[in-house]
């Protein structure tokens, strides 16, 4: 016997009677609460409705966001990593296999599209300028 609020949810999909979210609307439209049971008046949402990720802090930005701020922090990783190798701090084979793997890796990687990007300054004896030879002549 399934005690009260207990779920008895097996698996699969979950339903309406089993699974939250129930939701409260407020007078403008927006859901103001969520909860696992309908105690009347209540919507049904289901799981990864737009209003609901939402109103949890799911938006459609919110992944793509911590992907950027994901990749950003692993750069200053490898940035932390390579000044303690060159302040002789640590040596590269102090660290695991994979990690020095996942470095290499990634160096090489970060190497071959610098080589092959569009270079718009070039070095003269004055210092970084626009490389304007690529541009042809200007009328």
């Amino acid at each position: 016997m399934a005690r009260q609020g207990a779920s008895a949810y097996s698996g699969g999909s979950p339903t309406p009677s089993t699974a939250m979210p129930y939701i409260r609307r407020g007078s403008d439209g927006l859901i103001e609460s969520l909860h696992r049971y309908d105690t009347g008046g209540m919507e049904f949402l289901p799981e990864g409705h737009r209003d609901l990720m939402a109103f949890i802090g799911h938006s459609a930005a919110n992944p793509s966001e911590f992907g950027r701020l994901d990749a950003d922090f692993v750069r200053v990783i490898e940035d932390v990593i390579d000044t303690l190798i060159v302040k002789n701090i640590i040596n590269i084979t102090d660290l695991p296999g994979e990690a020095q793997a996942k470095l290499f890796a990634r160096k090489s990687f970060r190497e071959r599209v610098a080589r092959n990007s569009l270079r718009l300054f070039s070095d003269t004896q004055f210092g970084a300028v626009i490389d304007d030879t690529n541009f042809g002549e200007l009328p």
